[in-house]
């Protein structure tokens, strides 16, 4: 079995973690720097992750998390928050960044801004949402599978109310929503009645179609 498949193997949506056990920052780095390399839809990038460290932010936010004791015990609460929305300003940022940094300009690259200026503003902003919304899942992937090879527990979360965390963070001043809650830190096995289980998912033959 690859090394991959073990650290997919070991992770679970842990359900109890040990308060004040904290992840260290270089692993913690990993982490972060795995969901910022993650693949966006055309390289937007369209979400941002807080690290939330702060116990009575934690405190405040758990009992609009269905009171899930993974919010206050784990050692980082991180907070996926997508865009609201999809404007001129947001668009031209990435592409003129991504100029900067490989310094030159390509052609098909301006056209495809120019394509992707006459689209996406146009639509409802809601549909823009929920679009940047897929993409912080996609960072959700890296960021587990990151931390299961730091040997890091995560449980992701979307048992929360999105509004309420929004107005604790001050979201709507960054133009964010929340998304997801991926609590990090160390499972408390005697307290956590999924550790020991055995982990289960629908066989290859009935998970994977071939054609």
């Amino acid at each position: 079995m690859s090394n991959t498949l073990d650290l997919l193997n070991w992770r679970y949506a842990t359900k109890k973690m040990t308060p004040h056990q904290t992840v260290p920052a270089e692993k913690l780095d990993i982490i972060l720097e795995a969901i910022r390399l993650s693949a966006s839809s055309s390289g937007l990038q369209p979400y941002q992750v807080l690290v939330i460290t702060n116990h009575e932010l934690k405190k405040q936010i758990r009992p609009v998390a269905w009171d899930q004791s993974q919010v206050t015990d784990c050692s980082h609460l991180l907070v996926f928050a997508a865009w609201d929305n999809y404007t001129e300003e947001r668009i031209n940022s990435m592409f003129d960044l991504v100029n900067e940094q490989r310094g030159f300009k390509n052609e098909g690259w301006e056209a495809y801004r120019q394509k992707l200026l006459g689209y996406y503003p146009q639509r409802p902003a809601q549909e823009n949402f929920e679009h940047a919304a897929r993409q912080a899942y996609i960072g959700l992937g890296s960021a587990l599978l990151a931390a299961a090879e730091q040997k890091v527990d995560a449980t992701p979360m979307e048992g929360f109310e999105p509004e309420k965390v929004d107005a604790i963070l001050n979201l709507a001043e960054l133009g964010l929503k929340s998304v997801l809650l991926l609590p990090l830190g160390y499972r408390e096995a005697e307290g956590d009645w999924l550790v020991n289980l055995k982990k289960v998912r629908r066989s290859t033959a009935d998970f994977i179609i071939n054609r």
